[in-house]
């Protein structure tokens, strides 16, 4: 499908896509303020010692990345969860706060992040706070205080030994020195030994000392310890007002757009000349507005009563496409029917015969519909006699039976008594001369008939006159319907001329002649259901 096609779609329902999304928006702006704040806070932890150690190993950073990766997902556990409602005294189930908690590892390092989300600021940071002591307490860390202990004890002894080997090493030296002084082997002999008992007590020191120090400087991977502790939040992060509402509306529009071309899908009618051309290929040669409702049938010729008014300025535009359809011809015949009932043919044929008497044509309008005719109630005449009058005794002569209406240059033929066999009658070589005497002694022959696809007798005429004319009810019209009523003229060889969208809602195609329209030219609405429109 075309592009416009989409745009006319989305023009069309644009009231209600701007009202779902209207209607969203503010319903979630509403709800959204209704819920309490958020408040988020954080706590960072460090993951192993590897970092104070002056010479770090890379095997010792992937360790601790995968424990950070591994406590991350303790975090939320049951375990950790249950102990910090306990310690913190909250009577909730600890599922409950494990929903409002979450923890995270920093890429490539060993910092793992706590968050809490909660109503109450402070008790955000002491939720974070807790939960960090409790994931410490369940690891293989030792408390704060037995570490400084440890550390401190370390410490000491690393002050002795580094005393007892600065201490034997000077023993060392003086044993050395009162070595070179001995003369008797056995004496040399005992002081070597005693200097090498001092070097191997200095080799187990020095090792202790390299043991103790490495411990001392960060040596434990599987360590927790808290490098920025949570802080009171200020800002609330949540309910983000903006982007509910925003989202809303969004969805609104997508829901409106989804149920608005389900309702085009669905909808099979014909409702512009797009249509029209996509179902038969045929033009679209008028387009008249929706008149308002009235139970007076001679309200319907608005070309008389309302000449100024846009749809009697649609009608004209209608006689003056119809010019240009090759109906030139000084002598021609024009059927106008339509697929169903009440889609407005008599309304239009008797309009566009008043349209054509006004433009200084000879216009014979005929009402060859002998089931349900209407005519006569328009024009304010008697029905009889008329045309069954005529087609029955051939005495009569035409111009005894046509009546002058008020209309300069417009004639009448009623239908006359209601026959009992109307196609029968309407098939027979005496219509057929009719027509031609008729379209003799006038310009333009203005037919109207039943529907075509309720009865034969529309088909009939169609293949006698000179063209036809299918008019649609906009909006309401089915396409099979109306392929059926083409398909129909096309079997008997009707010349079809164009279509006639009728009773549109809104300014119709062609719609400029509004511009030159006046305002007390408009024919007065009534909310009454109209009547008699065929």
């Amino acid at each position: 499908m075309e592009l416009k096609y989409y745009a006319r779609i989305l023009w069309k329902w644009l009231w209600l896509l701007a009202l779902s999304a209207g209607v969203a928006a503010v319903f979630s702006y509403w709800a959204t303020t209704q819920q309490p704040k958020i408040y988020r806070t954080q706590t960072s932890l460090l993951v192993g010692q590897v970092f104070q150690n002056p010479n770090p190993q890379a095997a010792e950073f992937y360790t601790t990345q995968r424990l950070a990766l591994t406590y991350s997902q303790i975090v939320s556990r049951e375990p950790v969860m249950q102990a910090t409602v306990d310690a913190l005294g909250l009577n909730i189930p600890w599922q409950s706060l494990a929903a409002r908690v979450n923890a995270r590892v920093i890429a490539e390092t060993q910092l793992l992040e706590i968050y809490v989300l909660d109503t109450d600021p402070q008790r955000a940071k002491i939720t974070a706070d807790e939960v960090a002591h409790q994931l410490i307490l369940k690891s293989p860390t030792a408390p704060q205080g037995e570490q400084a202990a440890h550390r401190e004890f370390i410490a000491s002894q690393l002050q002795d030994l580094e005393q007892k080997i600065k201490d034997t090493k000077e023993g060392i030296t003086k044993l050395q020195q009162d070595l070179a002084l001995e003369n008797s082997a056995r004496s040399i002999q005992d002081t070597q030994n005693q200097i090498a008992a001092l070097q191997g007590k200095i080799n187990l020191w020095q090792q202790t000392y390299a043991q103790l120090l490495v411990f001392l400087q960060g040596g434990s991977t599987n360590f927790l310890s808290v490098v920025e502790p949570a802080s009171v939040p200020v800002t609330p992060v949540g309910p983000r007002v903006m982007w509910n509402t925003m989202l809303a509306a969004v969805l609104g529009l997508a829901l409106a757009l989804g149920a608005v071309f389900l309702l085009e899908y669905l909808d099979d009618t014909i409702k512009t000349g797009e249509d029209v051309q996509r179902a038969l290929s045929l033009p679209t040669i008028g387009a008249i507005s929706r008149m308002g409702d009235t139970d007076d049938p001679a309200e319907h010729l608005i070309t008389v009563h309302h000449p100024r008014a846009p749809v009697s300025e649609a009608y004209r535009v209608l006689r003056t496409n119809l010019q240009f359809s090759s109906l030139g011809n000084p002598s021609a015949s024009l059927l106008i029917t339509s697929a169903s009932p009440a889609e407005g043919k008599t309304t239009t044929v008797s309009n566009l015969a008043v349209a054509m008497a006004q433009a200084g044509k000879r216009v014979i309008l005929v009402d060859s519909d002998l089931r349900r005719p209407s005519l006569h109630k328009m024009f304010g005449v008697p029905i009889a006699p008329g045309l069954t009058n005529l087609l029955v005794d051939q005495s009569l002569d035409v111009n005894e039976v046509l009546l002058h209406t008020s209309v300069e240059g417009l004639w009448l033929l009623t239908s006359g008594p209601i026959p009992p066999n109307p196609s029968e009658l309407l098939a027979t070589s005496q219509m057929m001369e009719l027509i031609e005497r008729l379209s003799a002694q006038s310009d333009i022959v203005l037919c109207d008939s039943p529907p075509l696809l309720a009865v034969a007798d529309a088909s009939i005429l169609a293949a006698e006159v000179g063209g036809t004319l299918l008019v649609v009810n906009a909006g309401r019209t089915r396409t099979e319907l109306f392929k059926r009523a083409g398909e129909t003229l096309e079997k008997v060889g009707a010349r079809t001329l164009g279509v006639v969208l009728n009773k549109l809602s809104g300014k119709p195609v062609g719609g400029y002649y509004y511009y030159y329209a006046h305002d007390d030219d408009r024919p007065h609405r009534r909310r009454r259901r109209q009547k008699g429109d065929k």
